[in-house]
Parts: structure tokens; C-alpha cells; sequence
């Protein structure tokens, strides 16, 4: 009739407007005070509008039935705007005033790294940042070893001088002469990695691959940890932590790591193959490990290893999540 096929006009001009309203939300963007933390709302605005664009097409193919379908409608805006869990893992965190205390502890830390000579070294004052910002209430992002925020490349800014560390890490650490990266990314077979990179120039680096594993993204081989790694009780490949010592606070903070492969990459040119089997079955106990993430934000990121370890790293901002 011409009344139902005014009302389905109706519908389709308000289907139309609803639809234009989510193409212009995808420009939205809502820039904080601090010039290194962007707060995006595009996503959440845009999945609330096309909820209601479903809402509304579905009304007029429901009005266009008569009364049946009135009656099926008031039964829908019934039922509509009930809660659903659906939150983006880490797309929320703290109040304006935590953050911003958040905010201000990072400057500190990072100056105060910044007054270092090298990367390897125990402070009293980074310390003191370090366990300021593990313990801020609603400053770090929420289940920080799955949330997006955890993907890309990440810059080594500090590390301590753990005793149980290997020497030879210690050794590669403490020279603030080339750039060290820890990539988490996926590889062409969307396995989950952790890359451990030293970059010598921009034609040469080091690439250390290792197998990853979260409640995420589980690995069935990963399995716990059972030798410390003392040879002959020396500390030469440096000493893990195990059995109950080694228990996670939260799965949601912890990626659990095995070495699987490294190479000398001498740009598109060639490589060399690292001169450690870690694939040998005799070593692979040896060489599993994992990071706490104790803290996590845009910008900056507090680990602590298997090893004793404390790390401090930068979001780079181009970082890659492919390998």
C-alpha cells in the first residue's frame, strides 16, 4: 500500500543518514594534552553506529509488515541497549588523572635513563621509577601481554645488572654503541615470535628468533621450564628461575618464550646462520625462557625476565608486526 511504501521510504532515507554518520566517525580523533598519547574513538563510535543502522533496517522491514510486526518491533527496543561484554582488550585504562600521574612518573624515568652512560647499570632512582609506575593504580593497560598495544618493535632503553644474567648478555647489553630491538610480531605462518635484534649498521644486524607463547596465542611445545641452566654450577648460559619461583602472577601478563633461530643479516645481500643449535633437543630446556610485563602504556613498556632481570623499553613508532 502507498502508506507502507512511505514508511519504507522513511526507513531507507534513515538507513542512509545512519550510514553516513559512521563514514564521517571514522575521521574522529580525540588528540590528549600529552604529545605522545593518542586516544582513538573511531572504532568504538563507528561499531555503535552500524549496531543501529542493523536496528533501524530491521524496524522498517518490520513496519512494513503491519501489525505483527509493530508488535515485533516494541519487543526489539525492548531488548535493545542491554550491556554486552565486548570490550577491545587494553582499549581502556585508568582515569585522566592516573594516566597523567602515569605520564609524568615516564618523564622521569626516561630522563633519569637518559643521565646513564650505557644501557647495563643498577640505580636507585630508576629503581625507584620502575616499581612507582609496576604499582600506580590504573596506569598500565590491562592484561598487557595480549593487548594490542603489546605488538611491534620495541627499543632496549635500560636494563639492570642482574647477577644470574648470562655474561654474555651482559657483555652485549652493556655497550650502548648499537641499537638493541625486541620485536613481537608474526611470522608468515602466524606463529606468535620474539625477536631479539642488534642492529650494527643499516645494512648488518643480528636477528635472534624466538618461538612465543600467550593465552592468546598458545604454543602446546612451550611447556614449564625444569633445569635453572648452571653448567656444572656455573652460570654460563645465566641462571632461570623455576618451578614455584617461576609461577605467573597473571597468564594475561606473561609471554613465554623458546629460542628457535638466529641469523647474521648482511641486508638483501646474504646471511649467516647463528652459530647456536638452539633446536638441538639437548639444549631446548635451556633455551626457554619468559617476560612479565609488569607495565605497559603507548609508549613505554617495564618487563622482567626469567632470569631476574628488570628491562625498560620504547615503542618505536613505526614497528613492524610482520617479520
Amino acid at each position: 500500500s502507498n502508506h507502507h511504501r512511505h514508511r519504507h521510504q522513511e526507513c531507507c532515507s534513515c538507513f542512509a543518514f545512519r550510514t553516513s554518520a559512521c563514514s564521517r566517525s571514522r575521521s574522529h580523533r580525540q588528540t590528549t594534552n600529552h604529545d605522545t598519547i593518542t586516544v582513538e574513538h573511531s572504532n568504538l563510535l563507528c561499531t555503535d553506529l552500524t549496531s543501529k543502522m542493523k536496528l533501524v533496517l530491521i524496524s522498517g522491514l518490520l513496519l512494513c509488515a503491519g501489525p505483527s510486526g509493530s508488535n515485533a518491533l516494541q519487543n526489539l527496543f525492548s531488548s535493545f541497549g542491554k550491556p554486552t561484554a565486548t570490550a577491545k582488550t587494553g582499549a581502556s585504562f585508568g582515569s585522566k588523572n592516573q594516566r597523567n600521574a602515569a605520564i609524568q612518573i615516564e618523564d622521569d624515568l626516561l630522563q633519569a635513563i637518559d643521565n646513564l652512560d650505557g644501557r647495563l647499570a643498577n640505580s636507585d632512582r630508576i629503581n625507584e621509577l620502575v616499581a612507582q609506575l609496576e604499582q600506580q593504580e590504573g596506569a598500565s593497560i590491562p592484561q598487557p601481554a595480549i593487548a594490542d598495544q603489546i605488538y611491534g618493535r620495541w627499543r632496549l632503553l635500560h636494563t639492570n645488572n642482574a647477577n644470574t644474567a648470562s655474561p654474555i648478555q651482559r657483555k652485549a647489553v652493556d655497550s650502548s654503541k648499537f641499537p638493541i630491538y625486541q620485536d613481537i610480531i608474526f611470522n608468515d605462518q602466524n606463529q606468535l615470535i620474539v625477536s631479539q635484534v642488534v642492529q650494527f649498521n643499516s645494512d648488518f644486524e643480528l636477528r635472534v628468533d624466538a618461538l612465543a607463547s600467550t593465552s592468546a596465542y598458545p604454543l602446546e611445545e612451550l611447556t614449564a621450564r625444569k633445569g635453572d641452566g648452571k653448567i656444572l654450577g656455573l652460570n654460563v648460559l645465566g641462571v632461570s628461575q623455576v618451578g614455584e619461583e617461576a609461577e605467573a602472577a597473571s597468564q594475561d601478563a606473561r609471554i613465554d618464550f623458546v629460542f628457535d633461530e638466529g641469523k647474521f643479516d648482511f641486508g638483501d645481500r646474504f646471511s649467516i646462520p647463528y652459530p647456536v643449535p638452539f633446536r638441538l633437543p639437548i639444549l631446548r630446556d635451556a633455551v626457554k625462557g619468559w617476560i612479565d610485563i609488569t607495565y605497559l602504556s603507548e609508549r613505554v613498556r617495564i618487563s622482567r625476565g626469567n632470569k631476574g632481570t628488570t628491562f625498560v623499553l620504547a615503542k618505536e613508532e613505526n614497528g613492524s608486526q610482520e617479520s
